[in-house]
């Protein structure tokens, strides 16, 4: 059976989740990382030299970094709908994949280590309104995407809607200004009503 080691409030683990959901995939998830620790230990460190979760182990075969692991299990199950084999298409699915990393992701991510993870006394005030203004601007670059098209890189749901659903939850739940985005606001009312979302992302934010 698949293994997915990493902690399930990790958002780069509900990815992993949610695609295999997504793809009706059994699988079992071992904690690691955060409280769990585990993941500086020379056994996870031989499985993933980052020591950053998740890695998932399908039989020989290690994997790790977020997306290439939606990107493996979409292609080893011949999801054409999720992850598309023609060229053309799927460069659509892996430029949204790659942004996410590159560009959404990052000011997404130190907003939420701000605001959940560090105490308030400790918090840069000016930091964390320079990355939620980078948030915005790249939340607008989506909005105008899914102006386009009713899913981020297709007409329909793919890999591609996973990680920035995921930056959607937060982007909506977290105590910070929000801009009205209506075309975001539509796709994520769409992605956030899928069982996978409900069950591995609509978690509470810790």
């Amino acid at each position: 059976m698949l293994r997915i080691l990493g902690r399930a409030n990790s958002s780069n683990v509900q990815k992993v989740l949610w695609c295999c959901a997504e793809l009706g995939l059994p699988f079992q998830r071992e904690d690691y990382g955060g409280p769990f620790g585990k993941n500086r230990e020379p056994p996870y460190l031989a499985l993933n030299p980052n020591g950053l979760v998740p890695t998932v182990v399908d039989g020989d075969l290690v994997i790790w970094e977020s997306n290439t692991i939606l990107r493996y299990l979409a292609a080893k199950n011949s999801s054409e709908t999720l992850y598309p084999s023609r060229p053309g298409p799927r460069s659509h699915c892996d430029r949204w994949l790659d942004w996410q990393l590159s560009v959404i992701g990052p000011p997404a991510g130190a907003v939420f280590l701000a605001l959940v993870r560090t105490p308030e006394e400790q918090r840069d005030a000016k930091a964390l309104q320079a990355n939620r203004d980078k948030l915005a601007a790249a939340m607008a670059i989506l909005d105008a995407q899914l102006a386009k098209t009713p899913f981020v890189a297709a007409d329909r749901f793919t890999v591609a809607d996973i990680p920035l659903g995921i930056i959607a939850y937060r982007w909506f739940e977290l105590p910070i200004q929000r801009e009205e985005f209506p075309n975001v606001q539509a796709w994520y009312e769409r992605v956030a009503a899928r069982e996978g979302f409900r069950k591995y992302v609509a978690t509470g934010l810790s």
